[in-house]
């Protein structure tokens, strides 16, 4: 615990010793706080290193509660780390590119430039107000070529390494707007987020990043990490391994049509085949008859999502069309019809399949819609032989190979690798380990991006920008407003370029960088901001990576942290870093809802926001109501109920330690009174800290309450003239410190104490003081407490059962009644249903 401390001879005179002027007191600390450069992190400071780091925002409006309460939560931690100890590196940047300022600067009719640079110094000025620990020394902008040339290097090593390339693919398209849509764009149903119109996908050619080459290093390294089960769990069906076998059919135009199938222990049950609608054979298997359904069924399906195509609703009528072609099953030699359905993807295994329908639940339902022949393959054991002709439902269990040729009588599991050595050695098919995830596509034919590095020249074909000219940087007098094209296509001084290798003319990429290039390495910047010459010293990394604690909400939890994952590898790889994972520990924050559970947005009106609730209330107040909502991790609505009710608990401390400053505090106590009070202090030094471990922030402050609740009973006593009272007073101001930053701060320094709070250590527990011998719990007959026990701390429920029951009062009450319920809750109650 900490030790009772020497008051300062430089005592801060305080003309209202008693009032919470929270107002005033917030702006004197700020401006301390910022003079002091308190905050402002040295590479070179003592203590082992910690990097705590909450996600950036788009900087398209101004700080709503949303922001708060992703905020305050990492902030309290971070406070709390430097208090222990710690070298604490805690800073916030802004993800300037991208869509949300791109449809904000549209909407407004102001440049995506304007409107970044000039949100940005209000958004920082709203972080103060909070009373946020931020290094701004440190700060990150996307939009600012000395960042974003950075992204352009990474891009170029990757293309070298053969990690970047292009290729064609499909891309949602609105007609209306004549412009291509991010994902994020399409509302469901298929309709453009901005004018309400239908869209479809169209062929474009685009860049991609080869993540499929980590895909296995992905999927392993997520059990060494101190993340939520449920993000990992999400990343495990994203990166989707399977372990199957590769099979070519043979098809009657000449060519090979390659599936993979996790089941080839069933491919004697095959009885026809089904492609994706977007399959590059789709053309020439389709006969001449079936032309026109064929073309109409593939457009039909181009119009829909894949999460619509995967649906496994019942409800969900099957579709699917005849192309007129026919494949050899390569095992028994069989002629199977080819089919087209939608819920085969082009973006899993090869894009085909072989549909076993007694055996596979959507292609069972599909064969029923279609009147498609059955036949089973696995028997189960002890069950009656399955009738296809009377299935109701697929079969996928354990039990023997059947209509299967020599492979009859073969058991499941072991039938898999059975039948794939004996495919491998006949060559019709071959182990094989395939991945759902696709290599990330990272074109965006918008304008508010990182310029793609890259001329192209009728001579000398694709080029490269040399390194020593970058950053390319995007022109900011370009026409933004969307209209079918990239805007850069219609910037002729950034279009038209010298070719870098011949000389002669050339012309630039136009298209521009998905803005998660941005994100997945932006906190290495933040080691070394400043950088010109490199987008960070490798030192300088390895001294601060990988992050400690990484804040931010579930939304994220595949693409943005599967690509700061997969680019740390790839930053490993060249050399930059030594290890593979970028976030030690990961936390997720709820979401906090407005009216009738609306997520907040300020494009749809829903935002709430925090500047009346700070003016009403201060920082300090809003700070604990949103930490005490309820768990963290899990959000809700949001209500403002109980912020009165946070200002009352700040009220009390402040009055409590500014009446105690204003005594000597020498007298005495009963030895027994002193004890207790230690004892009160330790628990609850004690509670704080492992709920602050446990990111149990709710549960945190109901003990700085109770604390308080408990010395207000003791104010009056002989106990708050002795020395120990001091030490309380010292420790409530400590524990309240990273919570409550700025009234902790008036309270530390009414104590006499010198600047600041915050570079004070961290109150630590002695567990002999912080244990309790005995405690006394209320025992209930029908939930009405008629007793009280005093029983050692620990004490088992049948002890405590045996014990209430004793007491006269409970037997009273029980009399002639027959207990239907016990409930016993060691250390806090008792209680006996009886009827």
């Amino acid at each position: 615990m900490t030790s009772v401390s020497t008051p300062s001879p430089e005592v801060t005179v305080h003309d209202d010793a008693h009032k919470h002027d929270f107002a005033r007191i917030e702006s004197k600390w700020r401006e301390r706080w910022q003079s002091a450069a308190i905050y402002q992190v040295d590479d070179d400071a003592p203590g082992p290193k910690w990097f705590s780091l909450t996600m950036y925002p788009y900087p398209s409006g101004l700080l709503h509660i949303g922001h708060w309460y992703a905020f305050a939560v990492p902030d309290v931690f971070a406070r709390l780390q430097r208090m222990r100890g710690f070298n604490v590196m805690f800073p916030m940047g802004f993800d300037a590119f991208g869509l949300p300022a791109e449809n904000a600067a549209i909407r407004n009719n102001i440049h995506p430039a304007i409107w970044t640079r000039e949100n940005i110094p209000a958004m920082r000025h709203q972080y103060d107000l909070m009373g946020a620990m931020i290094d701004w020394s440190r700060q990150v902008t996307t939009c600012e070529p000395s960042y974003y040339q950075w992204n352009q290097w990474f891009f170029l090593q990757m293309l070298e390494r053969g990690l970047a390339y292009r290729a064609n693919g499909a891309v949602w398209w609105c007609p209306n707007d004549q412009t291509v849509l991010a994902n994020e764009q399409v509302l469901e149903g298929n309709v453009c987020e901005r004018c309400g119109t239908e869209v479809h996908k169209r062929d474009l050619e685009q860049w991609y990043f080869r993540i499929t080459d980590y895909a296995q290093e992905l999927l392993d390294d997520l059990d060494a990490l101190d993340w939520p089960d449920r993000v990992k769990t999400m990343q495990r069906n994203w990166i989707g391994r399977s372990e199957g076998a590769r099979l070519e059919f043979t098809l009657e135009i000449g060519e090979v049509l390659e599936v993979f199938t996790t089941r080839p222990d069933t491919v004697f049950g095959a009885t026809f085949m089904v492609i994706a609608p977007e399959h590059p054979l789709v053309s020439r298997l389709t006969s001449a008859d079936r032309r026109a359904d064929v073309d109409a069924y593939v457009a039909r399906a181009r119009t829909q999502s894949e999460i619509e195509r995967q649906s496994t609703d019942a409800a969900k009528v099957k579709t699917g069309v005849f192309t007129g072609s026919y494949a050899i099953n390569p095992v028994n030699d069989e002629r199977i019809p080819i089919w087209i359905a939608d819920y085969v993807l082009m973006t899993y295994g090869t894009g085909a399949i072989m549909a076993v329908p007694a055996h596979d639940e959507r292609d069972f339902a599909f064969a029923r819609a279609f009147d498609l022949p059955m036949r089973v393959v696995i028997q189960p054991d002890d069950v009656e032989t399955l009738d296809p002709t009377v299935m109701t439902e697929s079969y996928h269990g354990d039990g023997r190979m059947v209509n299967s040729g020599h492979f009859d009588g073969t058991p499941v599991p072991e039938s898999i690798p059975t039948v794939i050595s004996w495919l491998d050695e006949q060559g019709r098919g071959k182990a094989e380990v395939t991945f759902r995830i696709r290599d990330w596509l990272i074109s965006r034919q918008r304008y508010w991006g990182t310029p793609i590095p890259i001329v192209y020249c009728d001579s000398c074909g694709m080029v490269p920008v040399p390194e020593s000219e970058l950053p390319v940087i995007l022109p900011l007098d370009a026409e933004f407003t969307p209209t079918g094209q990239s805007p850069l296509m219609r910037h002729a001084e950034f279009l038209e370029v010298a070719c870098p290798k011949c000389g002669g003319a050339a012309r630039r990429e136009t298209d521009t960088m998905d803005t998660f290039m941005d994100s997945s390495w932006y906190w290495y910047r933040y080691t070394d901001p400043h950088n010109a010459e490199a987008p960070f010293d490798p030192a300088l990394a390895a001294k601060w990576t990988p992050v400690d604690l990484y804040c931010g909400g579930i939304e994220h939890a595949i693409l943005h942290l599967l690509y700061a994952r997969f680019f740390t590898k790839v930053i490993r790889d060249l050399g930059l870093i030594d290890f593979g994972e970028p976030f030690t520990r990961l936390r997720n924050q709820g979401m906090i809802l407005a009216a009738e559970g609306a997520k907040m947005s300020k494009s749809r009106g829903t935002q709430i926001g925090a500047d009346e609730l700070l003016a009403a209330h201060g920082a300090d107040a809003l700070r604990l109501h949103l930490m005490f909502l309820g768990p963290w991790d899990q959000g809700g609505p949001w209500n403002d109920r109980g912020i009165t009710g946070m200002g009352r608990f700040i009220r009390r401390a402040f009055l409590l330690v500014s009446e105690s400053a204003t005594r000597e505090l020498n007298g005495s106590a009963p030895d027994e009174a002193i004890a207790g009070l230690r004892s009160l202090t330790h628990r609850t030094t004690k509670r704080v800290t492992n709920d602050l471990d446990g990111f149990h922030f709710n549960t945190m402050i109901a003990a700085l309450i109770e604390y308080i609740n408990e010395l207000m009973k003791l104010k009056d006593t002989p106990i708050a003239d002795a020395p120990v009272w001091r030490e309380a007073m010292e420790t409530l101001t400590l524990l309240m410190a990273p919570s409550t930053p700025y009234v902790a701060e008036e309270m530390w320094s009414r104590l006499g104490q010198p600047f600041s709070v915050h570079q004070q250590s961290w109150p630590v527990f002695d567990e002999a003081l912080a244990t309790v011998a005995t405690v006394e719990i209320p025992v209930q007959v029908n939930g009405k407490v008629r007793d009280r026990i005093v029983v050692p701390t620990g004490s088992s429920q049948e002890a405590l059962l045996e014990l209430a029951k004793s007491c006269a009062k409970v037997q009273e009450h029980m009399a002639g009644k027959t207990v239907v319920r016990e409930i016993v809750v060691p250390d806090r109650l008792v209680n006996i249903v009886v009827s």
